[in-house]
C-alpha cells in the first residue's frame, strides 16, 4: 500500500473496523498488537482497493497506522481491551478482548462511540431534530460515563429521557389531539404521566383516530415502554442515597438504549 502521509482511510473507518474484527464479524487476528493492525488493513484494502497485500507487506500507509495506534489505545482506555493475554504473555504488544467488551459485542445492533463528540453524531444522525436541551444533558451523561462517574450518568440520561418524554406530551397538549390525553395532563409524576400517556395512545390507535405507520409500530414496546423504565430505574436508584452502584457495562448499555428510544418518540412527535 501506498506509504505517503496522506491516510487512505479516516479514524471511524479504522475503529469500526478494529470493531468488527473484536466481535467476530470480520476475520482477523486479536492476540498482539501487529497482527490486529494487519487484520484491519487487509480487511479495508480489499474493501477500498479489491486486494490484500503479501504477508511481509505493511497493509497501511504510515499515516493509517499512526491513525491505527490512535485507535488501539483509544480502544484500551475505554476499557474494549485490555493488555496481556495469560501469565505468561502479560503486557503490550498482547492483549484481548475485556469482559465489558464481551457484553457489550454481544448486541450485533449496538452503537459504538469513542467520545462525547461521537455519541453527539450517532444522536444527530438518528434524530436529527433532538432538542438541544436534551442534548446537553446526554452530553454530560457521556462526559460523565468516560470520567467514571457512572452515578452521575444515569441521573443525566434519566433527565434527558424525562425530557424527550415531556416534549412529546407538549406537543400534544398543544395540538389537535389534547382532548384524547387529557388524563395524561393531569399526572403529577413521569411514571403516572407515561402510564396514562401508554392508555390513551392504544386508544386512540383502536379507534383509527391515529394510524400508526409500519416504521412506527416497530419494536414500539421495547423501544419506548422497556427503555424508558429502565433508564428511569437506574436514574432513580443513582439519584437517591440507596448505596447502590451502576455498572460500566450498565452504564453503556443505557446510553445505547436512549439513541432508540429517542427515535421512537420523535417518530411519534412527528404524526401528532
Amino acid at each position: 500500500m501506498d506509504n505517503s502521509e496522506n491516510p487512505n482511510y479516516t479514524y471511524e473507518e479504522i475503529r469500526n473496523t478494529a470493531i468488527d474484527i473484536l466481535a467476530g464479524r470480520v476475520p482477523g487476528n486479536i492476540s498482539q498488537y501487529e497482527w490486529f493492525e494487519r487484520g484491519v488493513g487487509n480487511f479495508l484494502s480489499k474493501k477500498k482497493f479489491g486486494f490484500t497485500r503479501d504477508v511481509f507487506d505493511k497493509p497501511m500507509s504510515n499515516a493509517d497506522c499512526d491513525i491505527f495506534l490512535e485507535v488501539f489505545w483509544d480502544l484500551f482506555r475505554q476499557g474494549i481491551i485490555t493488555l496481556g493475554i495469560n501469565d505468561m504473555n502479560p503486557n503490550f504488544p498482547h492483549f484481548r478482548i475485556s469482559t465489558h467488551a464481551k457484553k457489550i459485542l454481544e448486541n450485533p445492533t449496538v452503537y459504538f462511540y469513542h467520545d462525547v463528540s461521537s455519541y453527539e453524531a450517532v444522536i444527530r444522525q438518528q434524530v436529527p431534530n433532538v432538542d438541544i436541551v436534551t442534548l446537553d444533558y446526554l452530553m454530560e451523561a457521556m462526559q460523565s460515563f468516560y470520567s467514571g462517574c457512572y452515578l452521575s450518568s444515569a441521573v443525566m440520561l434519566g433527565v434527558a429521557s424525562e425530557h424527550t418524554f415531556l416534549k412529546l406530551l407538549d406537543k400534544i397538549e398543544n395540538g389537535n389531539y389534547r382532548s384524547d390525553f387529557q388524563n395524561v395532563f393531569k399526572q403529577r409524576n413521569i411514571l403516572g404521566k407515561f402510564t396514562e400517556f401508554r392508555k390513551a395512545l392504544n386508544r386512540v390507535v383502536s379507534q383509527n383516530k391515529i394510524i400508526l405507520t409500519p416504521q412506527i409500530k416497530e419494536n414500539l414496546d421495547s423501544n419506548l415502554d422497556g427503555i424508558l423504565n429502565t433508564i428511569r430505574y437506574f436514574r432513580n436508584d443513582s439519584g437517591h442515597p440507596s448505596g447502590n452502584k451502576i455498572s460500566r457495562e450498565q452504564c453503556y448499555v443505557n446510553l445505547n438504549l436512549f439513541i432508540p428510544y429517542c427515535k421512537k418518540v420523535y417518530q411519534l412527535r412527528d404524526i401528532f
